[in-house]
Formats: C-alpha cells, structure tokens, sequence
C-alpha cells in the first residue's frame, strides 16, 4: 500500500531522508501522512483547501521535517478551512514559505494536544504570510499553545479576527519572535501575546502597525485550565514571566505594549510611534488565589513619540490590583511631536536619565521610516540603536 501512494507523488528519494514533491491537495494530504524523520515536502505555486489536522508530525534533531514552497518567490497558498494548518505534538519541524489565508478560526494552530507532559518542540516557523482570518472573534493569524524551544521568523500576519492575535502564545516557553510584521486595525484584537504561564520568550526586531487595542501583550488572561505546566496548589503564579521586547517598532495601536499579570519583563530599545492612548498599560486581569500583581517591568532606552491629542494618562495606564512600583523606567527618550512642552509623561516611579520634549528629528516617519537623521541627538535609544551582539 506505501509503495501504491508513494508511486502517486512526484518524489525523489534521498539518502538520509526523502524529498516529495506535491502540486495538488491529494498528494500535499498524502505527503504528509507519509512523512517521517528526514522528510522534506516541497509544495508547488497554486492554491490548496485548507483544515489540514496532523498530529505526531516529528523529526528528529539531525533530520528535521521540512515543509516548504518549492518556489519561495511564488508560494503556495492553503485557503480556508476553519484552521488552515492544525499540528498536535509535533517536534523538530520547519514551515518556509507558506501562505495561509482566509480561515475562519485560526490561521496555523500548532499545540500539545492538550497536556504539557508531550509539548510541541524545536519547531521554526519562517517567513509564512498569514491573513484574512476569522474575522469575528477569537481568531488567530498563528496560535501556539503548549509549544517550547520555537523560533518565528520573518513572517507577516495581517488581518485576524476582531477579538483575537496576530501571533498568540499560551503557555510557550524558550521561544524567539524575530524579524516579524504584523498589520491590523488599532481597536481591534492584540497583536503579540504570551499568556497562560509562557516564559521566556523574546520578540526582536519585529514591526507592529496598527496592530490591535494592544499591539504587544506580556501577560493577559487565561483560564486556569490552560496553564502550561499547570498550577500548583500553594506557589506563586503569573500569567507570563522573563519575557523580553527589543528592537522593535511600534506604530499605532490604543496601546504600544501592556504589561498584564506578569512578573518580569524587559522592554528596551524600541521605536514606538503615535500610540493612540497609552505608550504603556500596567494591567491585572487574572486575580485568582496565588497569582502575584503585575510586576518587575523594565522598560529603558526606548524613543516615544506621541502626539498631545492621541494621549491619555499621560501615556501610561495603571489598572488596580497591580505594582507599579516594582517598575524601573531609565534613559527614554519622550517626545510630543505637537507640543514639545508636554512631553514628560506621568510615570508610576522616578526615571533615571529620562529625556523629554527634545526633537530626535526622525527622518521620514510619515512614510513610514522612523530610523533618525545623522545629527539626531537620539542617536543611543529606539530600535535603530539595538545592537545584540553588545547589549
């Protein structure tokens, strides 16, 4: 019976592993199933139905699974379904160069098939296009729960539903946002989101435009049944801990970056342009026994530029039942573009080295480059001044 399927796909063995090749629905479905450690499934141009589920899909670390365009300049697109991609325990996978549109639920949707003892793991996800979906609810562009060591790279998600992420995290662990774009509405959904215990996960170097009421999210509100590990009777508890935002920019949204039930984060050297209420919300949202008020943001070298009539609060939201005291605010640069005058912000503690109301003469903001002029005196801060390998 292999033999029979695997004579229907354009195939070519290799040793150490197998490239299929796939140009139609039956034999992308086929190619799947099939594949085992070392598998590489190279997908023609053209368009595929979307609902493809798949659990158990994993490699190995020296012979990953490798699902990807066979012609990454003209990629496939897998249209539909109520998820256009579902994958349940999967491990040392790659996804390249897909195109996911128009699902009514969740874009991609990668889990541990609902216990944390069989995570997903070691998966990469690069440069996929992601949009259209939902758009009413709690729809995703990328849904990962359950999933550790991960890597998304270089994709860009425009257009989820109205309640939902752009890339939504739920008990994720060890995991790297990078080189990333997402698009949306300013009101409508979040943009990035780590909740429901997720730890340890960078997002770097990613553009965020109009990208939801809250355009990045470190914490939120989970049901406690989806912690991932679950909680302990008698520990201290947090939807999202040891979260890093760096190298960013920020365009828009009701608010740049909320702080929301979590304890430890780091925000620094970004870009965040014309939020439209708050730069910053420190939020709890999840009060249930053992959880800790949100707390230990860090928040520095940051460049805020704002207008004086898309501003609230002074540009930083403090909800009850939380800790802004906790929080260290050091060497950002706040500007209002309209009026100079105001641009020191109320904060819930003193900054140190704080710069206010100077011009960091950005180069050509309203098309769309936020990088600054060779004279800017804020040459040191925003994501421009982001440098890895040296801080």
């Amino acid at each position: 019976m292999l033999l029979s399927i695997i004579g229907k796909l354009p195939a070519r063995s290799q040793i150490g592993g197998r490239t299929l090749r796939v140009a139609d629905d039956i034999s992308l479905r086929q190619a799947l199933r099939m594949a085992t450690a070392g598998t590489t499934i190279l997908v023609a141009s053209g368009e595929y139905r979307g609902g493809i589920y798949l659990s158990n899909l994993q490699g190995t670390p020296d012979k990953p699974i490798r699902i990807a365009a066979a012609d990454p300049q003209n990629p496939p697109i897998i249209r539909g379904g109520t998820e256009g991609l579902h994958l349940t325990d999967a491990a040392y996978l790659e996804l390249s160069d897909l195109v996911l549109v128009g699902a009514s639920g969740n874009g991609l949707n990668i889990d541990d098939g609902g216990s944390f003892d069989t995570p997903s793991h070691h998966i990469t996800l690069r440069n996929l296009r992601v949009r259209d979906i939902g758009p009413k609810g709690n729809c995703d562009g990328i849904k990962l729960s359950g999933v550790v060591h991960f890597r998304v790279d270089g994709c860009v998600i425009e257009r989820w539903g109205d309640g939902g992420q752009g890339i939504d995290m739920v008990g994720c662990h060890e995991g790297v946002i990078e080189n990333c774009t997402l698009k949306f509405d300013d009101d409508k959904g979040y943009g990035i989101q780590a909740k429901g215990g997720s730890s340890r996960i960078r997002i770097v170097r990613c553009r965020l435009e109009h990208a939801g009421a809250r355009a990045i999210q470190l914490g939120g509100s989970t049901g406690l049944q989806f912690f991932r590990p679950p909680l302990r009777s008698g520990e201290t508890h947090s939807e999202a801990h040891d979260l890093t935002v760096e190298g960013c920019i920020i365009v828009g949204g009701t608010a740049a970056i909320a702080f929301t039930g979590l304890d430890g984060a780091t925000v620094r050297f970004n870009t965040i342009y014309r939020p439209k209420r708050w730069a910053f919300r420190i939020l709890q949202e999840t009060k249930a026994e053992g959880f800790v008020s949100c707390r230990n943001g860090i928040v520095t070298d940051n460049l805020i530029v704002f207008r004086s009539d898309e501003w609230a609060e002074g540009g930083i939201n403090i909800g009850p039942d939380t800790a802004p005291q906790t929080f260290t605010f050091a060497r950002n640069w706040w500007f209002c573009a309209d009026k100079p005058t105001q641009s020191r912000p109320r904060l819930p503690v003193p900054e140190k080295d704080g710069v206010y109301g100077i011009d960091p003469k950005l180069r050509d903001p309203e098309k769309g480059d936020l990088t600054v002029a060779p004279d800017s005196p804020a040459q040191n801060v925003g994501a421009h001044a982001f440098r890895p390998s040296t801080q």
